[in-house]
């Protein structure tokens, strides 16, 4: 890790020389290894910082204490990348950092243990200059399934990503990184990509996992690959992916209205268990979706981010696990489902779920000049799970506050969700919840 915060440092220093040769604003880290600049390497940066209150689901506990509402501050997420093109064909990329940093934080009593590698690998364009044909691999986000399943966090819409898009997270991944060799290009309008990834075993997330039974959890016996595939058509500007994360709004600065399908397919992933007789079921999961995002009015700055798609989920009968994003409280005690605490809901399962955005970017210096513009945006995950009694659905509404595009920007959010009751293996929804956050990001 020193020699990775060196090797920073170093390159942050090269680039800052070199600027005080040009004496002009600094818009990016790059150190440039040639000189037209095809080769190169760059930093950047991110830090998400939340203040939240939250609403608490019936029967938390935070620290053994009734708790009915939080209030907490917490890193969303901070990282570091370093990546670069090497050579004409030879092109690496790294990502250290942390995630859901909050009061409770910690890995076996120790709350200084959080930051981890995200990603690295390496890639190697087959034909110099074409995008038709890049091979790669190493600990990737590069995955199947949909767009928002290897998200660019520094532009995403909405305050967060939808998550439940990110499946196996923390469960047979590495915060949704796996070790994975890979094709991805662009044919045409076409782009592509094909995985085949090495699951973690669930034994190694740092969590106890559940009890066999009757319904699906992830198996901890055996070892399969997984496969995966996503493939988008771009019906009018062509997405340029320098790294495998997607972008989620471009401000107008692009055209582009894209129809998209994608999967994840892995054999005895889950197990259950009858009686004596454990049976395992394969993961196969599914969605196709739309997604526009382009200018409205150009000499106004205005534009439209939108977007709706289908995911079918099969992991397995009975498959129901609860996600609390940096969840403000420990635990649950009464009538309540497990993992079911502070802001948590049933966020993947068996089963179907919808999920919508949009947002309109108002017109620039709205707030005046150099004070930036703002971006109202709603969103929406409908989902009918196996287990649920009914139809599930978590609305967001909030505006973003753009001082400097991407890079610097304030975003307030308002969720509103569902809590349940377990009767037996069932949960009754017995009313709703919700949160507000404010968040600030910087990205350079």
């Amino acid at each position: 890790m020193n020699k990775i915060l060196a090797s920073t440092l170093f390159l942050c220093l090269s680039i800052l020389a070199q600027a005080q040769e040009k004496p002009k604003e600094i818009n990016e880290l790059k150190l440039n290894l040639n000189e037209n600049g095809s080769h190169y390497l760059k930093a950047t940066f991110l830090n998400q910082v939340w203040l939240r209150s939250n609403q608490s689901n019936p029967g938390t506990h935070v620290l053994g204490e009734l708790n009915n509402k939080t209030f907490d501050i917490g890193l969303r997420r901070t990282r570091f990348q370093l990546y670069g093109q090497m050579t004409d064909r030879v092109f690496v990329y790294f990502q250290f950092g942390q995630n859901n940093f909050n009061y409770l934080s910690q890995t076996s009593g120790n709350r200084k243990i959080q930051a981890f590698f995200h990603d690295a690998l390496g890639e190697y364009r087959i034909t110099k200059g074409s995008e038709k044909l890049i091979l790669g691999g190493g600990l990737t986000i590069a995955n199947g399934l949909s767009r928002f399943s290897q998200p660019s966090i520094g532009t995403i819409m909405t305050l967060d990503v939808p998550v439940f898009a990110q499946p196996t997270v923390d469960q047979t991944d590495e915060f949704s990184r796996k070790l994975s060799v890979y094709a991805r290009g662009q044919l045409g309008k076409l782009d592509y990509r094909i995985v085949l990834s090495d699951p973690f075993p669930v034994t190694t997330n740092g969590q106890t996992p559940p009890s066999l039974s009757g319904n699906a959890s992830f198996s901890q016996l055996g070892h399969h690959k997984q496969y995966q595939g996503l493939f988008i058509y771009n019906f009018f500007d062509v997405e340029a992916h320098t790294t495998p994360y997607m972008t989620g709004t471009y401000l107008g600065k692009k055209k582009v209205l894209n129809l998209e399908a994608g999967f994840i397919n892995q054999a005895n992933a889950t197990w259950t268990k009858e009686g004596t007789d454990t049976t395992y079921h394969n993961l196969n999961l599914w969605s196709a979706a739309v997604f526009y995002d382009a200018p409205v009015n150009p000499e106004k700055g205005t534009a439209l981010n939108a977007y709706i798609g289908y995911y079918n989920y099969d992991y397995g009968p009975g498959y129901l696990r609860y996600n609390g994003i940096m969840n403000p409280a420990s635990s649950v005690n009464g009538p309540f489902p497990v993992g079911s605490q502070g802001n948590a809901f049933p966020m993947f399962g068996t089963g179907k779920v919808w999920y919508t955005q949009i947002g309109y970017l108002l017109k620039k210096d709205l707030l005046g000049d150099g004070n930036g513009t703002l971006m109202p945006y709603a969103s929406l995950m409908s989902a009918n799970y196996e287990r649920l009694d009914k139809q599930m659905n978590v609305v967001d509404v909030g505006v973003n506050w753009f001082l400097k595009g991407h890079n610097s920007k304030f975003t307030l959010d308002y969720q509103n969700r569902p809590f349940y009751l377990q009767e037996g293996t069932d949960l009754i929804r017995n009313g709703r919840r919700s949160q507000v956050v404010l968040q600030y990001q910087i990205y350079f």
